[in-house]
């Protein structure tokens, strides 16, 4: 009789213990169907769709409100905004390893997109706001730790690269919409569209995308509180140190991302004062090399993965960087700029090739805080790097001058200083560089970057804490209760 009644509680306690294992995954996957990279591949390509629609209008805003030193006031802007980024990121993943990623995902996508109404409302309130939004302007980070929820570790890589090939894509039409729109409407409408993407994006992740890491995958769930030595960016910092892959993979991102923050930053400023593009030749070189990033991120990414191996992708990528930065600062012919442009797009598969092997080297539970610290890494160079360019353009007399409004003929010839200049643009040269040295700091990288296993301490379990102990074990015969992460390694 007493055996019958100990069967008949444990086969309640397994019944109990599935109810709220199911309730923990119906809220998990509140949105529209389950977790995949196809959420991440919506977010990200509607937010920089946004942005991209506003490239054109841009140039002319900061030129009228900057007129004297355009260039280095750009790069103090997009400088308080990076490092904003790099003081916020490690907070934010580890804050999305405890509380989840689809909050996250809205803040971020909320402040990267604030500015962007502001733009014609009040030119000084919009790059206020720029530099202001950078505390939330992460969203990478927590997109990749999201994919890393959904995939397992060998598809890790060509999500990423979709993910990037995704953000590729969003600028390939927008510039050229945007550059239309505002040539024959004015700048008024193109705010207003991207306005409205960037709002849909909002209702997009708000009502659609649904949560990737379940209540029992979480920190809190555990018991394991957020610390402010995981928030403090330094800390982290200092953390990589100890690790020897994770701190060669780090100063590969700085020294590789610092030079292309400041290429990003300063471009197509570059193109109309210097190669003399006109707004509309910039919107078709945008596309064609965003095509080509296409191209490289999904199609040859993958093939590279596959045959030559992480880390020789990684390799493979610097060199093509090297090989566009040297172009672009010694080329003087437009001809030259298409070429480096298509070295530039092979050059795009290194950081999900980077992302893919900082994945690996880390544990299931800390996908998010180790995404956090390479995006605080790259905000850091959003910081640095447009500074930098726009500090070394400053130094070598390299202002903009003729640079009309939009709506304006496009004809009109740019003049500038440098025309006649030896080293047409130096802070390519100086780019260069940085991108040899981190090839060099990548050769010492590991071929099979994997994390240690880590026993798991024993925890004090009572009432609540033994019934989160049974929901933490998987039960027999149930494939639905194991999560891709705890497949990757032993916990």
């Amino acid at each position: 009789m007493a055996q019958g009644e100990k069967e008949q509680k444990t086969t309640n306690h397994i019944v109990l213990v599935k109810k709220i294992i199911m309730k923990d995954e119906s809220q998990a996957h509140e949105g529209i169907g389950k977790p995949s990279v196809t959420h991440a591949v919506v977010v990200i390509f509607l937010e920089f769709f946004a942005w991209g629609l506003l490239t054109t209008p841009m140039l002319t805003v900061l030129h009228e409100t900057f007129p004297q030193h355009t260039f280095l006031m750009n790069g103090l802007v997009q400088g308080v905004k990076g490092l904003l980024s790099f003081m916020s990121a490690p907070l934010i993943g580890a804050l999305s390893d405890v509380w989840g990623r689809r909050s996250f995902l809205l803040v971020t996508v909320f402040f990267t997109c604030a500015p962007i109404p502001l733009m014609r409302l009040s030119p000084w309130w919009y790059f206020a706001m720029i530099s202001v939004s950078g505390a939330f302007s992460v969203t990478f980070s927590v997109i990749f730790a999201y994919i890393a929820d959904v995939t397992e570790e060998h598809e890790r890589s060509t999500a990423y690269g979709l993910v990037s090939a995704t953000f590729a894509a969003s600028l390939v039409t927008s510039p050229a919409i945007g550059a239309y729109l505002s040539e024959n409407y004015g700048d008024n409408l193109v705010v207003l569209l991207a306005t409205l993407i960037a709002l849909g994006d909002i209702c997009f992740i708000m009502l659609a995308v649904p949560e990737s890491l379940p209540d029992r995958m979480r920190l809190n769930t555990w018991g394991t509180p957020i610390s402010w030595e995981q928030a403090d960016p330094f800390a982290s910092l200092r953390k990589v140190g100890k690790d020897t892959t994770v701190l060669l993979i780090c100063i590969t991102v700085f020294l590789s991302y610092l030079p292309e923050a400041g290429q990003y930053s300063s471009f197509f400023l570059y193109l109309r004062q210097v190669i003399n593009f006109s707004p509309t030749t910039i919107a078709v070189f945008i596309g064609v090399v965003g095509i080509l990033s296409i191209v490289a991120q999904t199609l040859f990414l993958t093939l590279l993965m596959r045959t030559i191996g992480n880390k020789n992708t990684v390799l493979l990528g610097l060199g093509f960087q090297i090989l566009q930065l040297a172009w672009y600062g010694f080329g003087s012919e437009p001809w030259m700029m298409w070429a480096a442009g298509a070295v530039a797009a092979m050059s795009s598969i290194t950081f999900p090739a980077v992302s893919a092997l900082v994945s690996r080297s880390a544990d299931p539970d800390k996908q998010g805080l180790v995404q956090g610290m390479i995006t605080g890494i790259r905000g850091l160079c959003n910081g640095l790097g447009p500074a930098l360019y726009g500090f070394i353009f400053f130094l070598f007399n390299v202002k903009l001058s003729g640079i009309t409004p939009m709506q304006a003929d496009y004809a009109i010839p740019l003049q500038g200083p440098t025309e006649a200049a030896v080293i047409p643009g130096p802070p390519f040269v100086l780019g260069a560089c940085t991108a040899m040295v981190a090839f060099l700091v990548a050769l010492f990288i590991p071929e099979d970057p994997t994390p240690e296993a880590k026993a798991c301490q024993p925890r004090k379990a009572s009432g609540s804490g033994q019934a989160a102990a049974q929901i933490n074990a998987p039960l027999p015969g149930s494939d639905e209760d194991f999560e891709p992460l705890l497949q990757d390694s032993t916990v």
